[in-house]
C-alpha cells in the first residue's frame, strides 16, 4: 500500500494489528463453541477471552517467532499463549491454519466492501446533484469522438449515476458471495471439530458457514469479488476519461477545479491539467490488475495448497485501498467540477447546423423522398459545411431537390427537439422525485 493513495479507514482493515485481532476473535469464538459442546472447560474459554482480549499483540514479537518456526499462524498462537498461559492448550482445538486465515480474509474483504459501499453512496449523491443541476444544459453528443447530435450534460452524468448504481448492486452481491466462514479442520471433513463450531463462529463474525470448504474456502468467491472491483474501476475510468476529453483546450466544456495557489506545470505557468482524472485512470489499471490473479487462484491443488496465499496478501489490500481512494477522489472531482455551458453552446454551433442532419433526412423521407435519395441530398449539402464552406440551413434552402419549405426546414433546426425526453430518462434513473 502506498501512503499517497491510502485512506486511514481502509488501511486499518489491513493492518497487522487488525489482522491479529480478527485471528484472536476467531480462535476465541471457536473456544466458546467448544466449551458449549463440553470439549473444553468453560472456565478455559472465559480465560481465553479475558486474557487474550486484553492483550496488546506485539507484531514484532510475532514476526520474530515466525522467522524461527516459518509459520505465521503458529507464530501467532505461540505469542497468544504468552498471554493466556496454561489454558492456551485449548486454543485451536481441531482447527487448521486455513480456518483462521480464510475466515479472517473474508472478514477483511467484507469490511472493505462496506467502506467501498459508503464511497459509492457518496459518489452517487454527487452525481445525482450535478445531473439534476445540468439536466437541461445543452451539449453536443459525440460518437467516435465526432460531433453527432445534441444531448445534455445532465444526461451524461445520469448515465454515470446509473452505471455506478449497478456497481453498488454488484458490490453488495460480491460481499454476500465472499462473506463465508470455514472452521472445518484438516481437508474440511469436521473429523476433529463439530460443524456447530463453524456455525457459531460464522454467526459471531457476521458471516455464513461455507457449505463445503475442503480446508480452504473456494476461491471462485474471491474471483467474483475482485472481478466486481475491476468492473467498478473500469466505470471510474470511463467517467474520468470523459472528463479528460471534455477538458481539452479545443473543447473545454468542463474542467477539474483548480484551487487558489495550485500550479499545473513546473515549466509552463499557464497549464491547468486534468491531473485528478488522469490519476484515476492509472488507479483503475491497478485495481484491474488484481482480477486475473484472483481468477487464477480458483484452480488450487486437491483440498488445499497455498499458491493463492502470496497473491491475496498483495491484491487484498492493494485493490481495496486503491479503489477506496479512487472513489473518494472521483466524488471530489464531480462535486467541484467546473462546467462551461457557453463553451458547450459554442461547440454545438461549430458545424453550422450539421447536427440536425438526421432530422432533415427523416423529414425528406416523410415527404415522399426515398431514403437513398434523401441521404444523398443531405450529405451533398453537409459536406461543404464540413469543409467550412457555407451554412447548412442556407444550402438546404437553396437546393431545389430538397422538397421542404423554408418554414419546415427552420423547424427542423430546433435544439429543444433533442431534449424532449430528458425528464423521462431522469425519471427512469432517479425516480419521479428527480
Amino acid at each position: 500500500m502506498i501512503p499517497r493513495y491510502t485512506r486511514p479507514e481502509m488501511a486499518a482493515i489491513w493492518s497487522p494489528e487488525s489482522k491479529f485481532r480478527i485471528w484472536f476473535e476467531i480462535e476465541a469464538h471457536a473456544a466458546s463453541a467448544q466449551a458449549e459442546l463440553g470439549v473444553i472447560p468453560k472456565a478455559s474459554a472465559a480465560a481465553i477471552w479475558d486474557k487474550g482480549g486484553a492483550a496488546e499483540f506485539d507484531v514484532a514479537r510475532i514476526d520474530a517467532i515466525e522467522a524461527e518456526v516459518k509459520h505465521d499462524v503458529i507464530a501467532f498462537l505461540t505469542h497468544l499463549a504468552e498471554f493466556i498461559g496454561d489454558d492456551a492448550r485449548f486454543v485451536h482445538q481441531g482447527m487448521t491454519s486455513s480456518d483462521v486465515l480464510d475466515t479472517c480474509f473474508n472478514v477483511q474483504l467484507a469490511r472493505a466492501a462496506d467502506l467501498l459501499a459508503e464511497d459509492l453512496d457518496g459518489l452517487l449523491s454527487a452525481l445525482k446533484r450535478r445531473a439534476i443541476e445540468h439536466r437541461h444544459t445543452l451539449t453536443i453528443g459525440r460518437s467516435h469522438g465526432i460531433h453527432a447530435e445534441p444531448t445534455t450534460f445532465g444526461l451524461k452524468l445520469a448515465q454515470a449515476y446509473a452505471e455506478f448504481d449497478r456497481c453498488r448492486e454488484r458490490l453488495a452481491a460480491a460481499r454476500r458471495e465472499v462473506a463465508t466462514c470455514a472452521i472445518s479442520g484438516a481437508v474440511g471433513t469436521f473429523a476433529n471439530i463439530e460443524p456447530f463450531v463453524e456455525e457459531y463462529v460464522a454467526e459471531k463474525m457476521g458471516l455464513e458457514a461455507e457449505p463445503v470448504s475442503t480446508q480452504v474456502i473456494p476461491r471462485d468467491r474471491h474471483a467474483m469479488y475482485f472481478s466486481v472491483l475491476g468492473v467498478i474501476a473500469s466505470s471510474i475510468e470511463r467517467l474520468a476519461t470523459e472528463i479528460r476529453h471534455l477538458q481539452r483546450t479545443e473543447v473545454l466544456e468542463v474542467e477539474e477545479y483548480f484551487s487558489p495557489g495550485q500550479k499545473g506545470s513546473s515549466a509552463m505557468p499557464h497549464k491547468r491539467n486534468p491531473i485528478l482524472t488522469e490519476n484515476l485512470t492509472g488507479l483503475a489499471r491497478l485495481v484491474r490488475s488484481a482480477v486475473m490473479p484472483a481468477l487464477e487462484n480458483v484452480a488450487l491443488w486437491h483440498e488445499r495448497d497455498i499458491s493463492h496465499s502470496s497473491v491475496e496478501r498483495g491484491i487484498g489490500p492493494d485493490a481495496t485501498v486503491h479503489l477506496d481512494f479512487a472513489l473518494k477522489r472521483l466524488t471530489g472531482v464531480i462535486d467541484k467540477l467546473v462546467v462551461y455551458p457557453d463553451n458547450m453552446q459554442a461547440n454545438l454551433d461549430r458545424l453550422g447546423g450539421l447536427v440536425h442532419s438526421q432530422r432533415v433526412l427523416l423529414a425528406l423521407t416523410q415527404a415522399g423522398v426515398s431514403r437513398e435519395d434523401a441521404y444523398r441530398l443531405v450529405q451533398r449539402n453537409a459536406m461543404p459545411v464540413w469543409r467550412g464552406e457555407g451554412n447548412f440551413l442556407a444550402l438546404l434552402k437553396a437546393d431545389e431537390e430538397v422538397v421542404l419549405s423554408d418554414a419546415d426546414l427552420d423547424a427542423l433546426f430546433d435544439l429543444g427537439y433533442h431534449t424532449k425526453h430528458v425528464d423521462t430518462i431522469f425519471a427512469r434513473v432517479f425516480g419521479e422525485d428527480a
